[in-house]
């Protein structure tokens, strides 16, 4: 995904409690990893609910990368291998859901809305001295109240051998400002495939797909504390404007509306991540 960190931690995968589905339906719990930590390619038997607060944690799901920030989070259905990283210091959630137990089932990656009642649920349900009935009842409302987030948004990766080293290279640097020509001439192709490429492989152009890849890695680093004018040059834009004009282009609000919507919910939490627009 994106460039590892210098002491980033690399885990095999995330840890999950002795057969949780044998006793209860939802085994919830949380940590504070102290460096960031990335998480190697795994998958579990249960179904996971991953979620962040005071940072960022991003998943990587065959050719689509999540970005999750507060507010928000990530249903991973059993058996999806998925590889995840989470920002220093942030406080990372999961909550592991018994398949036969679950009265839905997505078939794949969703984002959640991780409204005030949700989290106070799961957080409810990662206390390991809850009597039988109390347990049933808050798994109860779990289920009436867990829902996808309006908007889904991920950065779908191209998997297309023409212009994999341009996707790889913005991941590693989104702010290569290099256009179509350029790399067309590096890799001695010309701008019209590269364009039919990304078109073919993501459903949008290569200065679209960009744009999006730039705005993942800022949610990234706004979430961290970052201000606009720092994210801006981080990300290569000339001038704190442009960045904040692609900023709404993609998430339809401006970065300051995005992170102060829902400041005045309990503890802070934030409205759900709002996504590429529906048509």
């Amino acid at each position: 995904m994106w460039r590892r960190e210098a002491g980033t931690a690399v885990r095999r995968g995330v840890a999950l409690p002795q057969d949780p589905a044998a006793s209860f339906a939802i085994v919830a719990g949380f940590h504070r990893p102290r460096v960031p930590t990335e998480w190697a390619p795994h998958s579990h038997d249960s179904h996971e609910l991953v979620w962040v607060r005071g940072g960022t944690l991003t998943s990587r799901v065959d050719d689509r990368v999540f970005t999750v920030v507060e507010g928000h989070g990530l249903w991973m259905p059993a058996g999806v291998v998925h590889a995840g990283r989470a920002t220093a210091g942030a406080k990372f959630h999961d909550a592991f859901f018994a398949p036969d137990r679950t009265p839905f089932a997505f078939g794949e990656p969703k984002a959640i809305a991780m409204t005030p009642l949700l989290e106070s649920l799961l957080t409810h349900l990662s206390h390991t001295d809850l009597d039988a009935a109390a347990r049933a009842r808050a798994e109860a409302v779990v289920f009436d109240v867990l829902r996808p987030s309006e908007r889904q948004f991920a950065l779908h990766l191209p998997g297309d051998d023409r212009i994999d080293a341009i996707a790889e290279a913005l991941l590693d640097d989104p702010a290569d400002g290099r256009s179509l020509e350029e790399w067309a001439r590096q890799l001695g192709t010309s701008d019209r495939t590269i364009t039919r490429a990304f078109r073919q492989a993501t459903g949008v152009t290569f200065a679209q797909w960009r744009q999006m890849l730039r705005v993942h890695r800022a949610l990234m680093l706004l979430s961290e504390g970052f201000d606009v004018l720092t994210v801006s040059e981080v990300l290569g834009y000339a001038q704190p404007s442009t960045f904040i004009a692609a900023f709404r282009r993609i998430m339809g609000t401006t970065p300051g509306a995005f992170f102060t919507a829902g400041d005045d919910t309990p503890e802070g939490v934030r409205n759900p991540v709002s996504g590429v627009r529906n048509s």
